[in-house]
């Protein structure tokens, strides 16, 4: 072995390998080891209890309640973000003039900005202004009351029925223009002489972003699902800040508010953990069905244009 390869190695394989261990591997293995103690997290002290404090877990219908809440958000969060963010994207790239050069709407730079800046607002600023917006005394109802629709001061925070449909869409306005930017510039790398032959063919706006557009950006998809499922499974920031009880009936209480109540208020770090290794599991199983659908998904459209 030369100078150089072990240099190569160390630098490039050896430090990024011993970075990922400290600081990703070895807190989650000390979590899975708290995980089963009775931590107070105060205290040097603590005794091994097994598998207990899972089995509490999975007997407190608070919890899991909260976990139905976080993949309720994981289900429909990304789902009504990506196809949102997809047709904004197909408009501003595909979606102009049927004649001439495939090109966007008029105007599509001034959408693009203004569609990407919700999301240059930190997550927290955004979830106060929308808690004070949906307010009885707030924006929403006021705006609703010009139009002659009297909502007799509703709480749209503080009623079961529309909390969590508040909630989300809070979260799709601050996360859409990211994903659209991100989807236009996708399309904006797919040859421009497959999108002339599919309208040369004769194919529709509708056909050409279902057809040519979405197979070629599959991949792009993918990983934006992922990423808006794993931040649903969290959604910490956006739940506190719009309703940091956890809503009427702990009808917004995620996971990660409740580990966060658990451990700092009720003083219960080990029980804590647990929470937290869960929701690390949940996560990285959301992650695998999402790749495994994808390229299920992915198997049968080669197997057809085949």
């Amino acid at each position: 072995m030369t100078f150089d390869f072990i240099s190569f190695v160390l630098v490039f394989l050896g430090l990024p390998l011993a970075i990922f261990l400290i600081f990703v591997i070895s807190p989650f293995v000390q979590a899975v080891y708290y995980s089963m103690t009775n931590w107070t997290g105060f205290s040097a002290n603590m005794d091994f209890i097994g598998v207990q404090n899972f089995v509490r877990l999975f007997q407190d219908t608070t919890f899991l309640q909260a976990m139905g809440n976080n993949a309720l958000l994981a289900i429909v969060v990304p789902l009504i973000t990506l196809i949102i963010a997809l047709a904004f994207a197909s408009m501003i790239t595909v979606g102009g003039p049927s004649h001439g050069q495939v090109r966007g709407l008029a105007g599509s730079s001034f959408y693009r900005v203004v569609s990407f800046f919700p999301y240059v607002i930190p997550a927290i600023v955004i979830a106060i202004l929308w808690n004070m917006i949906y307010t009885p005394n707030g924006l929403l109802n006021g705006i609703l009351g010009i139009f002659g629709i009297d909502t007799n001061q509703f709480a749209w925070l503080g009623d079961a029925r529309t909390a969590m449909g508040a909630t989300i869409f809070v979260i799709v306005w601050g996360m859409v223009g990211f994903y659209m930017v991100l989807f236009v510039a996708a399309i904006k790398g797919i040859p421009a002489e497959t999108l002339e032959a599919a309208r040369i063919d004769g194919a529709g706006r509708y056909r050409t972003v279902t057809s040519i557009v979405l197979p070629q950006i599959r991949d792009n998809v993918q990983t934006a699902y992922i990423y808006l499922g794993i931040l649903a499974l969290d959604a910490f920031v956006y739940m506190v800040g719009l309703n940091a009880t956890g809503g009427p009936g702990n009808s917004t209480l995620v996971m990660s508010q409740y580990l966060f109540r658990t451990a700092f208020e009720k003083g219960q770090f080990g029980l804590a953990s647990a929470m937290g290794v869960v929701l690390a599991v949940l996560t990285l199983v959301f992650a695998a069905l999402v790749i495994g659908i994808f390229r299920l998904i992915g198997g049968k459209a080669e197997e057809v244009r085949s």
